[in-house]
């Protein structure tokens, strides 16, 4: 066996689906869209809309998977006649998802139809509030929902919703999007799906008829959309597996030769060379300057690199994304040691009678929360992640603006987020998410009451162990290293893409004898370490580690690791990052 095929026996990946594993087959492993709640409603109602030159709205979301979704549909509706525009709300002033004051703006223009995408799940009130001022309402959404209370829209398309026939739950906004785009194409094929034949060209009112020989998307076609599914879906932390695994492998492949100027202006300024990507570009260098229009301004910097068509300005929206992401690295770091510091001193209190005011210190709760005022809530969410990672706990980070509080949360193991909202959702204005991430909004006077509330539904769990989440999961455990070769290494990339639910392969070395122990970088704080196994030896990287991992040379140690290749003028030799160390 293999060293790719022992991997795929210790991720329990039935022996009869490793060749579809390695080699995503496209077609089969496209799910049948109309098996989506409420897919054939949202097909319906868009060809009423087709055949009555009404105006669409895209509503999407700020973030890197709201704004592929957003750029999904704008870009593939009006090739099914449909007269289209985005709308991007605020995070800053408007907030997640739907509200009241876009819904107003909307409905004062002429269009009939808005269609939200990685929102809307839970926007109750507002779409009562736009049926009652004459606007219908799709939503295709991937977030936790409600099924006692669900919004009053003509169709809320959701793979997590009860009952719901799609074989695949974890899709991500994008990937719901690009299913509604094949749905369409299904209505518009002659001979299928008759009763929802909606674009056949004989049923187009007279007002369409310089449409009705190009009115909708060839089979095959939509491929060039899975550049943004890719993004979203690698983004958006969802499980690369099943469709989602199939849409981001062939994703990365449309991305390399990509249409978009946006993207390859992206991609030039990141030093990114296409033909090189992997999912990791897409997560830690392309998907953060996208954010950042998002976390920093507004996403509509970001919308528009994607839609731009004119490459000039595609470099130079790509080169104002960069240096958002710098002035972004730089406000979440700031925010991160002021964070920590209220944790580690116990600075409680620090927002007056109003604000935190625990008693027996925050770093002892099971879960974390701080809270700050003036801090930019967005970039709160990725510093919940840096907590979380450094404390081992669920973490919550809240920026207090004006007496008002939005937080962002981060979780792992057992401890699902989306269900820690709702258990306490009478302390808050406002939340949602998923089981690893989640949002809230909540009076600033209730933070307190609030973190008490969801450390108390912790503990209800009585959740044991939940640190061994976080542990790096050995795929195959070595006594010797002859066998990590750059041949390997190269045969593992056939498992990508990697991310959640398929990650990097991880290796484990026992009884590796220490070489040398250097330390490295400007500040010395990073680990460079050069192990043995008695015969061959092979050096491993590990930043900023805790001051254990220094291990004194001549020690033996077991070592967690991943493997790289490292080039160096023409030669290619083995390297790895260190995920953890005993001795």
């Amino acid at each position: 066996m293999t060293i790719v095929e022992e991997i795929l026996k210790s991720r329990k990946v039935p022996r009869e689906e490793w060749a579809g594993f390695l080699n995503p087959d496209y077609d089969k492993t496209c799910h049948d869209p109309f098996l989506l709640p409420d897919m054939d409603k949202a097909v319906k109602r868009i060809a009423q809309a087709v055949k009555n030159d009404e105006k669409v709205v895209i509503y999407g979301d700020y973030d890197v998977d709201g704004v592929c979704a957003t750029t999904i549909l704008t870009d593939a509706l009006p090739k099914f006649g449909l007269s289209v525009k985005a709308y991007m709300p605020n995070r800053f002033t408007e907030g997640y998802g739907l509200n009241s004051d876009a819904i107003k703006s909307i409905a004062d223009t002429s269009a009939k139809l808005v269609i939200a995408v990685d929102c809307g799940s839970t926007s109750v009130e507002e779409i009562k509030l736009a049926n009652k001022l004459g606007l219908e309402v799709i939503v295709a959404d991937h977030h936790s929902i409600d099924d006692n209370d669900l919004p009053p829209a003509v169709a809320v398309i959701n793979p997590h919703r009860k009952g719901s026939k799609y074989p695949f739950k974890d899709l991500a906004g994008s990937g719901v999007a690009f299913k509604l785009i094949q749905a369409l194409q299904i209505a518009t094929e002659k001979g299928k799906r008759a009763d929802l034949l909606g674009f056949d060209s004989s049923k187009l009112g007279s007002a369409n008829k310089s449409m009705r020989k190009t009115v909708g998307l060839s089979h095959g076609l939509e491929k060039w959309l899975l550049d943004l599914v890719a993004l979203g879906t690698v983004c958006d932390i969802v499980p690369l597996l099943g469709e989602n695994r199939n849409n981001v492998y062939w994703g990365i492949e449309v991305l390399k030769k990509t249409r978009r100027p946006g993207l390859r202006a992206l991609m030039a300024v990141a030093k990114i060379r296409p033909n090189e990507l992997t999912a990791r570009h897409i997560g830690f260098v392309l998907g953060p300057r996208l954010n950042a229009a998002g976390r920093l301004d507004t996403a509509e910097m970001a919308l528009e690199l994607l839609m731009t068509s004119d490459n000039a300005w595609a470099l130079e929206l790509a080169q104002k994304l960069d240096k958002l992401n710098y002035e972004r690295r730089e406000e979440q770091n700031k925010i991160f040691v002021q964070a920590t510091a209220q944790l580690d001193s116990s600075l409680l209190g620090s927002l007056g009678p109003n604000g935190l005011n625990a008693s027996n210190g925050l770093k002892d709760e099971e879960v974390l929360v701080v809270a700050g005022k003036g801090w930019n809530e967005g970039v709160i969410g990725i510093v919940a992640t840096k907590i979380m990672e450094k404390c081992q706990k669920p973490a919550f980070v809240v920026a207090v603006n004006d007496g008002v509080a939005k937080g962002s949360g981060r979780s792992f193991g057992d401890f699902d987020l989306a269900r820690a909202i709702e258990a306490t959702r009478e302390h808050l204005t406002k939340g949602g998410g998923h089981a690893a991430a989640g949002g809230v909004s909540l009076d600033a006077s209730k933070i307190d009451g609030w973190r008490m509330a969801v450390n108390k539904y912790y503990k209800s769990l009585k959740l044991k162990n939940q640190q061994e989440h976080l542990l790096p999961k050995e795929d195959t455990t070595m006594t010797v290293i002859e066998v990590l070769t750059v041949d390997l290494v190269n045969e593992l990339t056939k498992l990508e893409p990697f991310g959640m639910g398929n990650e990097q392969p991880v290796f484990k070395l026992e009884g590796m004898r220490v070489k040398y122990v250097d330390r490295i970088g400007r500040e010395k704080n990073h680990l460079k370490l050069t192990v043995s196994d008695g015969e061959n030896q092979l050096k491993f990287l590990a930043f900023s580690p805790p001051e254990e991992w220094f291990v004194e040379q001549g020690e033996k140690v077991d070592l967690w690791v991943n493997l790289e290749i490292n080039e160096w003028q023409g030669s290619q030799t083995v390297e790895g990052r260190i995920l953890r160390i005993t001795t």
